[in-house]
C-alpha cells in the first residue's frame, strides 16, 4: 500500500513538471493564417516533420524552437503557450482531486476546464425540482442506486447500468431514487454548434 501511494505521489509531481501541449494550439494558429507545413517550415528553419511531430503531439519543442514557430506564425510563444492550456488532450482528474474543479454538495465534476465536453457525477438524493432542455446532446448513465427521468411526457426508471440518451431540445427533469445514488451526466457544451439553430 505504501508503495502504492508513493508511485500516485510520483505521477502527481510528473503531471505538475510536464510542459503543455501547445500541437493543437499551433495547428489551429497556421490554419488560421492559411499556411501549409512547408510555408511554416520555410519561415522557421524547422523541417516539416518536425512540424508534423509537434502538431500531433509527437514533439515537444524547446522554447527556442517554439519562437521560431511562433515568429513563423507571426504571434509569439507566450501566446501559443496560452492557447494551449484549453488545447491540451490528456488530463487526468483522480477521484480526490479538486484543483481546477468548482464542486458543490453532491455534485463533481469530472472535467477541469471549458470543453466542448461536460461531465458531471451526482451522488445522494438529487431533485432539482426544475426541468431542463439543453441545446445538444447528452447522456445519463447510472452507476449506483436507481433514478426516474421524466422526458417528452413519458416516465422512465433507470437502475444500475442503465443509460439514456437525450439529444438536444428534449425537455427532461430526474431525480434520484435513493440516498446511495449516483448518475454520471456527459453533454455537448451549450455554447457548441453542434446542431443546426433553427432561428438562423
Amino acid at each position: 500500500m505504501e508503495l502504492d501511494g508513493h508511485a500516485r505521489e510520483k505521477d502527481k509531481d510528473k503531471e505538475a513538471r510536464e510542459p503543455l501541449r501547445v500541437g493543437a494550439a499551433v495547428r489551429r494558429r497556421r490554419r488560421a493564417m492559411k499556411f501549409t507545413l512547408a510555408a511554416v517550415a520555410a519561415r522557421s528553419g524547422l523541417s516539416v516533420p518536425f512540424l508534423s511531430q509537434i502538431e500531433n503531439e509527437r514533439a515537444r519543442p524547446s522554447i527556442r524552437s517554439l519562437e521560431r514557430v511562433a515568429d513563423a506564425l507571426e504571434t509569439t510563444a507566450v501566446e501559443l503557450l496560452a492557447a494551449s492550456d484549453s488545447t491540451r488532450t490528456v488530463d487526468l482528474v483522480r477521484a480526490g482531486d479538486s484543483s481546477g474543479l468548482e464542486p458543490t454538495a453532491g455534485v463533481r465534476p469530472l472535467v477541469r476546464g471549458h470543453h466542448q465536453l461536460h461531465a458531471l457525477e451526482f451522488s445522494g438524493e438529487q431533485d432539482t425540482g426544475r426541468e431542463y432542455r439543453h441545446r445538444n446532446d447528452e447522456l445519463l448513465y447510472v452507476v449506483e442506486g436507481a433514478c426516474q427521468v421524466e422526458a417528452e411526457g413519458c416516465a422512465y426508471r433507470l437502475e444500475r447500468g442503465d443509460s439514456l440518451f437525450l439529444s438536444g431540445g428534449v425537455r427532461h427533469r430526474w431525480r434520484a431514487a435513493t440516498e446511495a445514488t449516483r448518475i454520471l451526466v456527459v453533454a455537448v457544451g451549450d455554447h457548441i454548434d453542434a446542431l443546426s439553430d433553427e432561428r438562423r
